[in-house]
Order: structure tokens, then sequence, then C-alpha cells
């Protein structure tokens, strides 16, 4: 959600952009090939894996802290995709609702849950109809979403309508810097052809002080900003401090007080 250009970041009131649906579209029966499009994604996933098991189970009792920290937790991921992120929550004990706005990808990730004996519900649905339901989960995930939607404003609006009193929101995106540009476009896409080209559009990346001031003003509360640094010698993803070009973020939607 990067400050505003001559280039409107905030062009309607709604969050999908057809032509990023038709993009993904495209590569949905690809989803979990090892060397394929989303291969990068794939190699990003043990990170974002990580981070989402400790900061749900630091919050939770220390029993919870054993191979399933996200038991008893509903979970809702959104721009879910093939299910790559969707499974591994599954597996950790969350029951997991996976929403996407391209048709074929909740076919493939459907089909690939079964074949895992994973009980996941699958939708076709946009972020607008998960919050008109006005069903509400203890975590909601954004993870690398938020630099392919319409409207960044009313994408973060609808998924903290999402979240729960005393839940919690993930999201993970890109910052908009020279560097990123240099990393995430040129590089990725242009030179180690890691993504397909057009994957990215510069100007939808969010600024971390603009992303963070836009889930205050939603009633959230960050709880922790962290950096994601791929090394190429190690060929794997880590956390840091270093936020210049990937990073994510943990917010928490406070417990409403009972008055008397």
């Amino acid at each position: 959600m990067p400050i505003l250009s001559s280039r409107s970041e905030w062009p309607s009131n709604q969050t999908i952009d057809e032509n990023e649906v038709a993009r993904f579209e495209k590569l949905a029966l690809r989803w979990w090939e090892p060397d394929g499009p989303m291969s990068a994604l794939l190699k990003l996933n043990p990170a974002r894996i990580g981070y989402i098991r400790d900061q749900v189970a630091a919050a939770r009792e220390p029993a919870a802290l054993k191979n399933r920290p996200l038991d008893g937790l509903k979970l809702l991921d959104i721009g879910c995709g093939g299910g790559i992120l969707s499974e591994p929550m599954a597996r950790l004990g969350a029951k997991v609702t996976g929403i996407d706005p391209a048709r074929l990808n909740i076919q493939v990730a459907t089909l690939h849950a079964r074949e895992m004996a994973l009980d996941i519900e699958y939708r076709c649905q946009s972020l607008e109809e998960a919050a008109k339901s006005g069903e509400q989960y203890d975590i909601v995930l954004a993870m690398e979403v938020l630099e392919h939607v319409a409207d960044k404003s009313t994408f973060i609006r609808l998924a903290t309508s999402c979240v729960t009193s005393g839940g919690s929101l993930f999201l993970a995106t890109l910052n908009r810097t020279l560097k990123s540009f240099s990393l995430a476009i040129m590089g990725a896409e242009y030179i180690l052809n890691w993504l397909p080209r057009g994957t990215h559009d510069w100007h939808k990346f969010s600024r971390p002080s603009v992303l963070v001031k836009a889930l205050i003003n939603n009633g959230l509360e960050p709880t922790d900003l962290t950096g994601v640094q791929y090394s190429f010698l190690a060929d794997r993803w880590s956390l840091g401090k270093d936020l210049s070009v990937n990073y994510m973020v943990h917010a928490h939607k406070p417990t409403k007080e009972i008055m008397g």
C-alpha cells in the first residue's frame, strides 16, 4: 500500500483485479511443480510456515507448543491458489478454509488436498463474498496477495472484518524500494526467470510504515514486523531484520471488553 503517486493506488472499492486472476489461472495446473512457475513460493513456504506457527504458538498455552500448535483454530487463507500454504496449516491442526477467485485454482487445491487426505474447505470466492457472510476466523492469512489486489484499503478493511476478536491477521508482501524493483522484478522475473514476467507491478508494492498505519486505522495492533531474505549459497529463505524487499506482518485484533 505505497504512498499515492500519479498512478492511483486506490482505483475502486473492490479487491479483485481481473487481469491478476487471469494471469494466475493460466498457471493453476502448475502450482505444485517443484521446478515450475510457483517454485519461488514453494521455496518460501518453510519461512512462512515457521513464522505463522511461532507467532501463534507464542500467544497460546505452553501445551500448544507441540506438533499441532494450531489445534482448535479456524483459519482463512485468502488467495489460497493451489493450496500450498493451506495444506501445511491443516497439518498443524487448523481448521482451514481457502478462498480464491480463480476457479481452476480451487479445483487444483481441492484435488491435491484429497490426494493428501487433508480435510480443507476450498471456495471459489472473493474476499468481498467471504466478508459479507459474516464468518470470522482465529487466523486470517493474506500471504503474497496484497501486491495483486485492485484496492488495498478495501482489502485490508475486509480482511480485518474476517478476524475474530482476539484473533490474528498475517500479511506478507513486498516493500516499495529500488532494491525490491531490482531483485523482485528485474532479478526474479527477467534475469533468473524464477517467476513469469509481469507477475509483479512495483507500483502495487507496500511500504511497511504505510501498511502498519492502515492496520492500526482498521482497529488492529501490529505485534511483529519481520523481513524475509533469500540466500543464494544456502538456496533458502530466512527471517531477519532487513525489510527492504520481502517482509511479513502479524497484527492482533484486541479482545472486545464486555461491559458490566
